[in-house]
């Protein structure tokens, strides 16, 4: 095999620790000689060991059998091994001590702690390093991870339910508006952000659980709740969850307190206030918007006051698609 395909395989199979490995991004790496696969590793949960010392860890049961000695072996890397003690210890170090003289990277780390401090751990020590293959693939795979650090803020997804009128709901009433079908593709796009953010209103109002329902593992989504107004804590919204509360509106400041957190996104499920003072405040990335067929009629309360008001927060449709009898529409900046 070589080394295309082994960082596809990599890259490939990494996928499956998506949503275990968050908010960390997915990192696949495969030890090989010549062309056969001595063993693979993968960053499967957060907080554990990363995909380097995996795949290296189980090399060591080889030694003597399939190899003498590491030197002799090559590894490939999705993402450039971290340099520095987090949860765990230096990756970079690790394959230095390990005995490696060949490592193939994919995409460099955007995080300032990394970024390049790997790959120079690496080459100080003798090794030959080669970087930036498929590194476009490996920055989609890990889309939030990458724009956080190079924006220096999560990204927001704003994502709402419309009647076909484009309100929201009655007045201190809980409504269904769309079918189950998309009520259960909500879950599935929940497991993908690292934190869901509310109103105060919101909470009261429905009692949301606001995790994410699904049928695979996966690291729960932190909860923000933004209100300055008494709760209860009692309420579902807080059962067997992290939950980080703002009593101020300034919302710039309340995103931008995450910047050295490691929430690479957010996802924002909220009423038509709080929807449309973040989008005022021009920090939201994506909109995703499911309509029914379903009327509220004049009592029902408007997500937006202007025709057109997505776009005139200057977003564009990028997609668009029937989720049985609703329509689902991604905007995007």
């Amino acid at each position: 095999m070589n080394y295309e395909e082994l960082m596809l395989r990599a890259i490939t199979k990494a996928e499956k620790f998506k949503f275990t490995a968050k908010p960390n991004p997915v990192v696949g790496a495969i030890v090989f000689k010549d062309n056969e696969i001595i063993s693979e590793g993968y960053h499967e949960t957060y907080g554990k060991n990363h995909a380097e010392i995996n795949a290296i860890e189980k090399a060591k049961n080889y030694l003597g059998k399939k190899f003498e000695s590491f030197s002799e072996l090559s590894l490939i890397c999705t993402l450039e091994p971290c340099s520095h003690h987090g949860k765990t210890g230096s990756c970079a170090d690790f394959i230095v001590d390990t005995g490696f003289k060949n490592i193939i990277i994919g995409a460099i780390d955007p995080n300032p702690k990394v970024a390049g401090k790997g790959i120079k751990i690496l080459q100080d020590n003798n090794i030959s390093v080669e970087f930036g293959l498929f590194e476009d693939l490996v920055e989609k795979q890990n889309k939030f991870f990458f724009y956080k650090h190079k924006n220096k803020k999560p990204y927001i997804t704003i994502k709402i339910a419309s009647s076909l009128d484009g309100k929201s709901h009655y007045n201190d009433e809980r409504v269904f508006i769309t079918s189950q079908s998309s009520l259960d593709d909500v879950q599935k796009i929940r497991a993908e952000y690292d934190a869901i953010l509310t109103g105060g209103n919101t909470l009261r109002n429905d009692n949301p659980k606001m995790n994410s329902r699904v049928d695979f593992a996966l690291n729960q989504p932190k909860k923000i709740l933004l209100t300055n107004n008494a709760y209860s804590k009692e309420l579902d919204f807080f059962k067997n969850a992290s939950v980080d509360v703002f009593k101020i509106n300034d919302l710039k400041k309340i995103i931008n307190s995450y910047q050295n957190s490691e929430i690479c996104s957010i996802l924002i499920e909220a009423g038509p206030k709080l929807v449309n003072s973040f989008l005022k405040e021009g920090i939201v990335d994506e909109l995703i918007v499911y309509s029914s067929t379903k009327k509220l009629g004049e009592k029902g309360i408007n997500w937006f006051y202007e025709d057109n008001a997505i776009e005139n927060y200057g977003f564009k449709l990028e997609s668009s698609y029937k989720i049985d009898t609703d329509l689902k529409e991604i905007f995007k900046k």
